[in-house]
């Protein structure tokens, strides 16, 4: 197999492999879903779903980084996770209510389903509803709403890797599996068949 060069960028010795290979899709998606699609700027608000997952806390972490309000949501477990990765707020999805927050100016969802449905009313006039889980099925009003697919970039890619570099950027590298393990790793309830 082989891979154009515009779609590599180099791993710097001092960032860990399991750091950098998590790095593109995550850092990537997060990277153009603000800035290249989202057209973020500084002093908006932005509302993150799933702000403590791989995608979002990157989110979170680059949108406070230029100068973003960031209201994060997730279950009550993710509230710390959130918070410790930028977040100022918190919204708990077990029993907070989504429609007590209106008004900003990007919603980021990576969820979709009923939880892309109930975002659609949280922009504000003039914002944006940026998402990777499909076109939205409910539409905001008086506001634009973008459905991307996250693309290679080099450029972009060397940005990303010089803020985990110098510390401003951090993954959220969950369970790490090896590839005999990987249907487990992605299924729980599955069972590991022993070899004999």
């Amino acid at each position: 197999m082989s891979v154009e060069a515009r779609n590599l960028a180099p791993l710097p010795s001092d960032i860990d492999f399991t750091v950098g290979a998590s790095l593109p899709i995550s850092g990537l998606t997060a990277w153009q879903g603000l800035f290249v699609h989202g057209r973020f700027q500084a002093g908006q608000s932005l509302f993150v779903h799933g702000s403590a997952g791989g995608v979002n806390s990157m989110v979170t972490q680059l949108a406070r980084e230029a100068g973003a309000y960031v209201i994060g949501t997730g279950r009550a477990a993710d509230r710390q996770t959130a918070l410790d990765f930028g977040a100022h707020e918190f919204v708990n999805l077990d029993n907070d209510s989504l429609e007590d927050v209106v008004g900003v100016d990007m919603v980021f969802d990576v969820i979709g389903g009923d939880i892309g449905k109930r975002s659609a009313g949280l922009v504000r006039t003039g914002g944006m509803l940026v998402t990777i889980a499909g076109p939205p099925e409910v539409q905001p009003t008086e506001s634009l709403a973008v459905d991307f697919v996250v693309e290679a970039d080099r450029e972009q890619l060397g940005e990303i890797v010089q803020r985990v570099r110098d510390g401003r950027l951090r993954t959220n590298i969950g369970q790490i599996a090896s590839l005999d393990h990987a249907v487990a790793a992605f299924n729980p309830t599955e069972r590991i068949r022993e070899r004999r």
